[in-house]
């Protein structure tokens, strides 16, 4: 790792990317303490994990590609047995894990175990675990891999509940769709460096370019395309682009009179394409 440094707040998601062997899950094991950092320290709430085991009390993780759970052992059982690890009494830690079996829709398999449980409900019953004790920060590596459509969805909203709830959540995925529906900041991880980080929007924002979509009721005929391009048109329609600055997007607007636009709209970037020019060029 070289300088990795991140800050987790409460009330948001920080989305933490990077290509295979990058360096994610090191440091999201350094956070989880289950790994010794060589230089620097980890913080949890102001306590260091590595010398206070205590202060992981205060964080809940979900670990891609581990066993969260006990195969051998029914869903209400692990989340009982981790309850109580964490502190929990018996009777809180019963009520607890029937209240999450009912959020996670794994109600009718409260007695069934988990080795004879589908790979999406594992994984929500791993998500489960992380929550038993109710912890303040979340380490969520792919919350939703493996999952169905709705159970992916009620996933995502159940995370945007627990960042509304005021929990710090640390999100790492291959799926850059969810992070950009979920993450209100992000940070690009390539050979053990961030490479990027920043509030999604603005990081969208500055990707996205000056870069327009036209989009015609019709498309335009050759000649008139080719008298177009000199003014920045691109494209074979119906939908054009336009790459240059505001006043020549009027100028063109004005050679399109009297055509019939259906649209003109700013081309956003998508966490997809961001991610793929920054570890691409590093």
């Amino acid at each position: 790792m070289d300088g990795v440094n991140l800050h987790l707040y409460p009330g948001e998601v920080l989305a933490f990317l990077g290509p295979n062997g990058a360096g994610k899950t090191t440091t999201v094991k350094m956070m989880a303490g289950l790994l010794y950092p060589d230089g620097g320290q980890v913080r949890l709430l102001g306590k260091n994990p590595h010398q206070d085991p205590w202060a992981l009390r205060h964080l809940g993780a979900m670990l891609e590609g581990n066993r969260n759970v006990y195969w051998r052992m029914t869903p209400l059982e692990n989340l009982v047995y981790f309850g109580v690890a964490r502190g929990l009494r018996l009777r809180e830690a019963q009520r607890r894990a029937l209240e999450l079996l009912e959020k996670l829709e794994l109600k009718e398999k409260t007695h069934t175990e988990v080795r004879h449980l589908s790979r999406g409900m594992q994984q929500k019953l791993s998500l489960g675990v992380a929550l038993m004790h109710d912890p303040e920060v979340l380490l969520l590596d792919e919350p939703t891999l493996g999952l169905d459509v709705e159970s992916a969805l009620r996933v995502e909203e159940m995370i945007r509940e627990m960042t509304q709830s005021g929990k710090a959540i640390l999100l790492t995925t291959h799926q850059l769709e969810v992070a950009q529906r979920l993450a209100q900041r992000v940070a690009i991880i390539q050979r053990g460096r961030i490479v990027l980080e920043g509030r999604t929007a603005e990081v969208l924002a500055r990707f996205a370019g000056e870069h327009y979509l036209i989009e015609l009721d019709t498309p335009l005929s050759p000649q008139q395309l080719a008298a177009l391009r000199s003014l920045g048109l691109e494209g074979q329609g119906p939908t054009y682009v336009y790459q240059g600055d505001n006043e020549g997007l009027w100028r063109l607007l004005e050679a399109l009179k009297p055509l019939p636009i259906k649209k003109v709209a700013r081309a956003e970037a998508d966490l997809l394409e961001v991610f793929l020019k920054v570890v691409n060029h590093v």
